[in-house]
């Protein structure tokens, strides 16, 4: 749907492409948008509406307590749900913000967010964040959302990468078991893996249908960055030795050792659990929450356990922390803002968490027990929490596109063996560049 563009600006959508988006899109998040009129009635009531992307029951149900808890305690500021969707929000809120009826407050993910905060359709959030929330969260997390020294995202949910290991299958390895204290080496990692491959059981899987975000982001740990910002504020991209260290073991894994499945490397987190179940991997590199899909599907006696990933130099890893946004034509700013700190206090912070299975950013939410306990290595995962970095490509212009038509197909071809580490570092950095540069000039 994108469309030719004049030199020196990033390419825009047509007004054809916008309406096939929007006649794409489910009618719940094509609803009318609140004008100034709509949002205040008669009676002087302000109504604000918020699009949240929850999705699975537990987080629903918390999202829409809290939204009844709020609007019960403020009965001038009222606040409608409108269920959004993560597979078609970029689409949705493109087409929204052109015609003037973006929801007022919007729950996305700090990686969507570079278009929309330099394009003017978020608001500054800077000077409107109450003390006690900006206290609250990390200066590292506060950077996933900021754009040009502005705030535009509050984020507040995360998901490290961790090991989710079949325990009998490690325990009879006789391989160490890591910890966030002392987690494996990625040389250790490949010859875990190495040991753990018997018979018909490979020692990992990795589900890379979506390569992009999982090799930048592992890529932290060696001190890889691929995207170096000059003093200009222009944007270059590199593929140094320090990059080179995950994507190179991954394929080794595959190509070499043979102990990856190949197989697995068009899949989806999700599809990769059945054979986990059945033993055809002794490990699966995934995001945080899919101990929940574990929990409740893994068969009766089924014996797992979450690890910390792999650590280069240091233990980092990228991430990309959901959001919670304001429009820009929002005439309620500050109302809105005061939904998104009862939003994100403390305890309901906590609610949000457990709900989607995911940490907190918030300092005083990650010391809840509920978010440190043993079952279900919750404990593993908060442990993490000061280790998560903002993804290297978070406020990139042009990412999309370079990830899309570059990094994607470069490094499935490299990890199925079709093409060498030259030939990816080629596409990556000279086609890559060429992709940036059209959005730096």
């Amino acid at each position: 749907m994108r469309c030719d563009h004049a030199p020196g600006h990033p390419p825009r959508f047509t007004r054809r492409g916008l309406l096939a988006a929007a006649a794409a899109l489910p009618a719940v998040a094509l609803l009318p948008g609140c004008s100034d009129g709509r949002r205040r009635t008669t009676g002087g009531r302000i109504t604000l509406r918020f699009q949240s992307l929850a999705w699975q029951q537990d987080s629903l149900k918390a999202n829409k307590q809290l939204v009844a808890e709020w609007n019960r305690q403020h009965p001038d500021v009222q606040v409608q749900y409108v269920q959004g969707s993560w597979t078609t929000v970029h689409d949705q809120l493109l087409t929204s913000f052109e015609g003037g009826e973006a929801p007022d407050i919007i729950h996305d993910a700090s990686d969507d967010l570079a278009d929309f905060a330099y394009g003017g359709d978020l608001a500054d959030l800077t000077a409107l964040l109450p003390p006690r929330l900006k206290r609250d969260i990390p200066q590292r997390s506060w950077e996933t959302g900021t754009f040009d020294g502005r705030i535009h995202g509050v984020p507040f949910l995360q998901e490290p990468r961790v090991l989710i290991a079949n325990r009998a299958k490690l325990d009879r390895s006789g391989v160490r078991t890591p910890t966030p204290e002392h987690p494996w080496t990625w040389q250790e990692f490949e010859e875990a893996a190495r040991r753990l491959t018997r018979g018909s059981t490979y020692g990992v899987a990795w589900p890379l249908k979506e390569p992009v975000s999982a090799t930048l982001n592992l890529a932290l740990s060696t001190g890889g960055q691929i995207f170096h910002r000059h003093r200009d504020g222009k944007v270059e991209v590199r593929f140094d030795a320090v990059d080179q260290v995950v994507p190179r073991t991954l394929h080794d894994q595959v190509n070499v050792d043979r102990s990856a499945s190949r197989t697995t490397l068009g899949m989806g987190g999700s599809d990769t659990l059945p054979g986990f179940f059945a033993g055809r991997y002794a490990m699966v590199p995934l995001g945080f929450s899919y101990r929940q899909q574990i929990a409740q599907q893994a068969p009766e006696g089924f014996d797992w356990t979450v690890l910390p990933a792999p650590k280069g130099t240091a233990l980092d890893q990228g991430v990309s922390p959901q959001t919670l946004s304001i429009a820009e034509d929002c005439p309620y700013k500050e109302e809105a803002m005061a939904f998104i700190d009862f939003l994100l206090s403390p305890p309901n912070m906590v609610r949000l968490a457990l709900g989607d299975w995911l940490l907190p950013t918030g300092q005083e939410a990650l010391k809840d027990p509920a978010l440190r306990a043993a079952r279900y290595d919750w404990a593993t995962g908060t442990a993490l929490a000061g280790s998560l970095r903002s993804a290297p490509a978070q406020s990139v212009r042009g990412y999309p596109e370079w990830k899309d038509k570059i990094a994607t197909p470069g490094l499935q071809e490299y990890y199925s063996g079709a093409i060498g580490l030259d030939a990816l570092r080629k596409r990556l950095v000279e086609d890559g560049n060429l992709v940036l540069a059209r959005y730096q000039r």
